[in-house]
Parts: C-alpha cells; sequence; structure tokens
C-alpha cells in the first residue's frame, strides 16, 4: 500500500499562489485544501498501525452496507472451505481483491474475491482449464475466469462447488488445514474509485 507522498516547501521564500499549499514557512489555515492534504500522511500512518484484519476490514467499511455486509459473509464462506488458506489483499485502484493461496506469492493464489460497488465476483485465477459443464465461468483472458455471486449463498450451489473442488485439487503447493488462516496487506492504490455507487 503505497505512501502518500509528503508535501515539501520550496527553498525560495514567494508567497504561495492562489490554491497552492504554503511552504513550511508560511502559516498553515486551520481549514480548507491544504490542511486536508497536510493530514493524509497522519491518517496513512493510522492505517499502518491497524492489524491486517483491522485494516481489511476498514476497506470492507468503505462500501455500502448491502455491499459490505455480503463481502463479510463470502469472506466467512471462503475461510471456511479454505482452511490455512494465506489471504492476500489488494484495495486496488477499481475493487478490493482478496486472494485466497497456499504461500504469499500471488501466483499460487487459487482464488480471489473481488469486491465492487454494486457486485462481489468470485474469480479462479487458474480457471481456463477446468471442466465447467454448466458454463458459470466468464471472462476471456489467458488464466482467469470469475462468477458474479448474486449473494453469499452462489457460492453453496452445488456447480459452483464442484468448480471450487477442481481448482482446490490443483493447488500447488496444496492447502494445509493445520495451519491457521492469516491475512497479509499487498498494497494499497492511493487514487481509487468511488467505493459507492451513485445513486440512480
Amino acid at each position: 500500500m503505497p505512501a502518500v507522498p509528503a508535501f515539501h516547501g520550496r527553498l525560495d521564500a514567494r508567497s504561495p499562489r492562489r490554491g497552492e499549499c504554503p511552504t513550511r514557512e508560511a502559516p498553515v489555515p486551520p481549514r480548507g485544501l491544504c490542511s486536508v492534504l497536510g493530514r493524509r500522511p497522519q491518517r496513512q500512518l493510522a492505517l499502518k498501525d491497524l492489524s491486517p484484519e483491522e485494516q481489511l476490514d476498514a476497506f470492507i467499511s468503505k462500501y455500502a452496507p448491502e455491499i459490505a455486509a455480503q463481502a463479510r459473509a463470502v469472506l466467512a464462506k471462503m475461510r471456511a472451505f479454505l482452511p490455512g488458506a494465506i489471504e492476500l489483499v489488494y484495495d486496488n485502484y477499481n475493487a478490493l481483491a482478496v486472494g485466497f493461496g497456499t504461500t504469499e506469492r500471488t501466483s499460487d493464489a487459487v482464488f480471489s474475491i473481488a469486491v465492487f460497488p454494486r457486485w462481489i465476483s468470485l474469480f479462479f485465477l487458474h480457471g481456463t482449464n477446468l471442466a465447467d459443464p454448466n458454463h458459470l465461468l466468464k471472462g476471456k483472458g489467458k488464466s482467469a475466469r470469475h462468477i458474479v455471486l448474486y449473494g453469499p449463498e452462489t457460492l453453496d450451489m452445488p456447480a459452483v462447488q464442484a468448480l471450487m473442488v477442481q481448482a482446490l485439487k490443483r493447488a500447488s503447493p496444496p492447502f494445509d488445514p493445520r495451519r491457521p488462516n492469516r491475512i497479509v496487506i499487498k498494497s494499497v492504490s492511493v487514487k481509487q474509485r468511488p467505493r459507492r455507487p451513485k445513486p440512480l
């Protein structure tokens, strides 16, 4: 999760133009754009002080309550299905993504949950060769395929379960259910699309 760059004053002592942030020598106004920007690094540091679990919950909380509730329910089902998984969290520009793998390497992730403003998708990161008689898998990439989840209950559908079992059997190295699940925050985009949809 890249840090927000700090603002540094210029070496010359000219007065800031209208709309500029003042240099260190100039007084900082109590409100307005400059003071808000000046506080961003502190908020970033506060986020890093949280545990990975708390950070992930904060990312989810940026979504509308309905989507946030669905995301938490989907993650709970994935954790029950994948004991021993390492969760790789990417708070990206377009969406919040949580990968499920056997190591901290992205290439070893088998599944990923992507949370968008209006829906949640389950990605099979090596899904091109999965047997899919019901034609549930969508996408045209070289490796990944996905299913849009209409709710956490979509994960309980027999056809979806069959796809997940197939993908799970191909995991290398395999998942170790004796190991506790663990969350790793991999990256956070400073610039992000709004997590809540615009009113229709």
